[in-house]
């Protein structure tokens, strides 16, 4: 997508939000959206929140820069918002955000394409964790 398609529009730094990564999500945020009226483009700093559907038209946004982290910015939730809005976006689509966040559909994807997928478990339940420890025996991510 080339640079000149976002003169004159609203671009809309989507940052802070919900989840437990928030800090930092407003720290990038704000210098995206720094860097971005130095260039000369016409930002808004978005604080995302429960009503940015709302805020998204209200403020105009015609292109949203993604700077959300974690639960609502990297999971296809607000990509999915955005596809519905019709607003473009940057970073990965709806459904390789949900991928990349759910970690055992992720390795599902990689095994049935053929890639190597390190031996590993998923715990929906801490008691199950604890009957599995004593076959633990390689460093855990």
């Amino acid at each position: 997508m080339a640079i000149n398609r976002f003169i004159g529009k609203t671009i809309g730094v989507l940052m802070g939000g919900m989840s437990s990564e928030r800090e930092i999500s407003l720290k990038s945020g704000r210098a995206v959206a720094a860097s971005l009226t130095r260039l000369g483009y016409h930002t808004r700093a978005i604080d995302a929140d429960t009503e940015i559907a709302f805020t998204l038209r209200k403020e105009g946004i015609g292109v949203a820069f993604i700077a959300l982290h974690g639960r609502y910015g990297e999971d296809g939730i607000i990509q999915g918002l955005l596809e519905w809005m019709k607003i473009p976006y940057t970073g990965s689509g709806v459904l390789a955000s949900a991928l990349g966040m759910d970690k055992v559909a992720s390795r599902g994807v990689f095994r049935s394409h053929g890639l190597p997928v390190p031996p590993g478990w998923s715990f929906r339940k801490k008691r199950r964790f604890g009957r599995m420890t004593s076959r633990l025996v390689f460093r855990l991510l």
